[in-house]
């Protein structure tokens, strides 16, 4: 095998890795400009034939599939219902510590992995208020006057 066909089936395949990985369509175009490259130089075409097709494939993919994949898969970020409990209260189960790395808190009939806003300890029965999720964890916060739950 030629360095020119394993160059090409390299790059097919790391384009191809790349674009599995991210799911974004950003190498899936030189993915297919790698392949028709590895076409030509199995065919014997010459270095500059080789790169002029990787090239133009790859631009002209780009340009013209690109707005309409993009359309047709429509890759929006979408909000989930997680910012409807913003504002809500939760109770504690598990002592929030930051230092200890502990906490966890029940939100309606869901368990969560609870952080406090403001790195002080709350204890295990408290009513906090959920003030944002990242991920899985509630980030709370701490009001000794609010012990109710809504």
């Amino acid at each position: 095998m030629t360095s020119a066909l394993i160059f090409w089936s390299v790059l097919l395949v790391v384009a191809l890795a790349a674009e599995f990985g991210t799911q974004q369509l950003v190498t899936i175009w030189f993915a297919a400009g790698s392949l028709g490259a590895l076409i030509a130089a199995a065919a014997g075409a010459s270095v500059t034939v080789q790169l002029a097709l990787f090239a133009g494939l790859s631009l002209l993919l780009l340009i013209f599939t690109r707005p309409i994949l993009r359309k047709a898969l429509n890759f929006e970020f979408k909000d989930t219902n997680a910012k409807m409990d913003l504002g809500k209260t939760a109770l504690v189960i598990q002592t929030i510590d930051p230092e200890k790395g502990t906490g966890r808190a029940r939100l309606g009939d869901s368990e969560w992995m609870a952080v406090s806003s403001d790195k002080k300890v709350i204890p295990e029965g408290a009513v906090v208020t959920v003030d944002d999720i990242d991920g899985a964890r509630l980030i709370v916060t701490y009001d000794p006057e609010k012990q109710t739950i809504n």
